[in-house]
């Protein structure tokens, strides 16, 4: 044989090999150690045994070999239909996704010399927010000389807060950022 063959054979092998650990489980001949801790296919604990005799009572058996526990001493192996284990996994994994609740951070700009009935405006969009679950942050640009009255911008932020005290905790308090003054704000419970 060439070299170059040998070459080309060991390229195509190493190209196989890689695109067959894709999944997030090695199946029987993926599993490359030498004793496996053995779970049979009602769930029994079957011990310790060569992953060929694992393969063999698992071929007998008509089902998969797969390798659960990759990190354990030995790894745990476990005898099972792959294709129904992979079917119940992601469906799990879709009921764990659907409980999930996802946070969202929305942002009020306020700045300083705003008026009371735009602020009211602003407070009963951050009620909605809040009322959907959602935390909102509410910042305060100074600009240009605004920088020298802190003070006012600190005022009007606590005004914004006593209009949203009855639905309302403050998650972190006032903090200056640069040209900023932020406040986060999450729903009582």
């Amino acid at each position: 044989m060439s070299a170059f063959f040998l070459y080309f054979v060991n390229i195509n092998f190493n190209l196989f090999w890689r695109c067959t650990t894709i999944s997030d489980f090695f199946i029987n001949e993926q599993i490359r150690d030498k004793e496996v801790r053995l779970i049979g296919e009602n769930g029994e604990q079957l011990g310790i045994m060569p992953v060929k005799e694992a393969m063999r009572m698992a071929r007998e058996a008509d089902l998969d070999l797969v390798k659960v526990a990759p990190n354990a001493k030995p790894p745990v192996c476990k005898i099972i239909d792959y294709g129904k284990f992979r079917y119940e996994q992601m469906r799990r994994d879709k009921e764990a996704k659907k409980k999930q609740k996802v946070t969202e951070i929305k942002e009020i700009r306020l700045s300083p010399n705003i008026d009371n009935n735009d602020l009211n405006t602003k407070a009963n969009h951050a009620r909605k927010f809040l009322s959907k679950g959602d935390k909102v942050k509410v910042s305060l640009r100074f600009r240009g000389r605004e920088m020298s009255h802190v003070n006012v911008g600190k005022q009007i932020l606590d005004t914004f807060f006593e209009k949203l005290e009855d639905i309302a905790v403050v998650d972190k308090p006032a903090k200056l950022e640069g040209r900023s003054m932020v406040v986060f704000l999450t729903e009582k419970k």
